[in-house]
């Protein structure tokens, strides 16, 4: 990956809806070298895919909770069936297993405080092994990006 490669990750980051002629442009390359980098990026899967992002408070999901949580015990099948059962959960968007305290971090929208409580009585504390978890309430957003500098 050289320099150029690196440039137009960071405009495919800004924006992936340009066209092949815009990147072209900006990266001073002709169309189809700019298409055959982009290919090659997405055959060594550094690019693995396009998505759209949308605005959660337009989508009344502008409430975001980090629950820590800990598992009853940390054999292999309990790790294997709670993960098995969270990624199910649309309300979660994010689940970290991680060191500490607590054994996962999951990242959940939902629209407010009552449908969080919602969520916790009849989803996420029904699924096995959770031993215990912990809320926190996002008061504001100083950073938020999806981009990586490369």
């Amino acid at each position: 990956m050289d320099a150029t490669d690196k440039k137009l990750l960071q405009f495919l980051q800004e924006d992936s809806k340009q066209t092949t002629k815009e990147l072209s442009l900006k990266l001073n390359l002709s169309v189809t070298a700019v298409y055959e980098r982009i290919k090659k990026l997405e055959r060594e899967e550094i690019i693995s895919k396009y998505v759209v992002l949308l605005n959660r408070n337009k989508i009344q999901k502008g409430f975001v909770v980090f629950c820590h949580l800990k598992l009853m015990q940390h054999t292999k099948e309990f790790i294997a069936q709670f993960e098995k059962e969270v990624v199910q959960l649309n309300e979660v968007l994010e689940c970290f297993h991680v060191s500490g305290d607590y054994d996962y971090i999951l990242k959940i929208c939902v629209e407010n405080m009552e449908e969080y409580r919602e969520f916790m009585v009849t989803k996420l504390t029904t699924l096995q092994h959770i031993g215990s978890t912990h809320s926190t309430f996002m008061i504001g957003e100083v950073k938020n990006t999806t981009a990586f500098l490369v």
